[in-house]
């Protein structure tokens, strides 16, 4: 509105005066929402594949329907009816899902490779689960995300290792998760190597 009016008008304070009028007319208030989207389209309603629906319809159990508009007090009854299409519904988006899962799982895996070290490997140590536990140098973003490297002495089990941790770090219990390690290729020597002191 207030760019056609610019066309032919100008006066002081116009566009802050315009916008007052349009919040205060009921008159544009209401033919504003013949062209604004209902609600429900403007959110998330695109299909899904997981679903294989949209987000909307697993909800509310359907499709939106705005061709019916619903008037104040107006009562609805419910029946048995509407009960079993909703457990109905809700079978056949925990059905999806389940697939969905497998299916994501089953490519996933197909690019995972099991990590295996053998003993006299170094590796390096991921810090950041033990954040309440040791601080290691530098707080925050700017922290490292490995230390190390550390040599493995000893395989716990299929997937738990024994490292060869420093005397300062001897807080620190020395058996890991595989999930913890991160393969070493070069071992460094001298300054390139990082293992914090007991700050």
């Amino acid at each position: 509105m207030y760019r056609d009016l610019k066309q032919r008008f100008w006066w002081t304070r116009m566009k802050r005066e315009i916008a007052k009028y349009v919040s205060e007319c009921h008159v544009c208030k209401r033919v504003k929402a013949d062209h604004l989207k209902p609600a429900e389209f403007a959110y998330n309603n695109s299909y899904q594949k997981s679903l294989e629906m949209a987000p909307f319809e697993a909800r509310m159990g359907g499709g939106a329907n705005t061709s019916e508009p619903v008037e104040p007090g107006e009562r609805v009854t419910f029946g048995p009816d509407l009960v079993t299409q909703a457990e109905e519904q809700v079978r056949f988006i925990q059905e999806n899902l389940k697939r969905a899962r497998t299916r994501q799982k089953k490519l996933l895996d197909k690019r995972r490779r099991p990590l295996v070290f053998e003993e006299g490997d170094h590796v390096y140590l991921r810090v950041s689960p033990m954040k309440g536990v040791h601080r290691f140098g530098v707080k925050g973003k700017l922290a490292p995300r490995y230390v190390g490297p550390f040599k493995i002495s000893e395989k716990c089990g299929p997937v738990a290792y024994r490292l060869e941790l420093p005397p300062h770090l001897a807080a620190i219990h020395d058996i890991f998760h595989v999930s913890q390690l991160k393969k070493c290729l070069r071992v460094p020597r001298g300054r390139d190597r990082y293992i914090p002191s007991s700050d």
